[in-house]
């Protein structure tokens, strides 16, 4: 392997670190317009666990991808965003998208 091989191997696993696994990029497909609560995400995506749903968010908020926003109100209210940071990750997301779309008219 060259060394921009590996150099690229790294910057991949890194993004894959951070990213990586089942439900990260539906979290952030759904926060890419608006902030949500943390009900409304899990209305969205119904197959992922309450569990699974909040650790996710953790990571993407300790990696600076996404922040968690809570309100002094009674009762408490809690909405996730999007960082200046996360949303560099906007135009991705979007590529993905049209890639899914291509693939699923290329499938038919």
């Amino acid at each position: 392997m060259t060394e921009i091989q590996t150099e690229g191997t790294v910057f991949v696993q890194t993004t894959l670190k951070v990213l990586g696994g089942k439900w990260k990029i539906l979290i952030l497909w759904h926060l890419k317009d608006e902030s949500r609560r943390f009900s409304q995400l899990k209305r969205l995506i119904p197959n992922i666990s309450e569990k699974v749903l909040s650790q996710q968010l953790r990571e993407l908020e300790k990696d600076g991808i996404v922040e968690r926003t809570v309100y002094s109100e009674i009762p408490p209210k809690v909405e996730y965003s999007f960082t200046d940071y996360g949303l560099s990750l906007i135009p991705i997301l979007n590529v993905l998208c049209n890639w899914g779309q291509a693939h699923l008219q290329r499938l038919k």
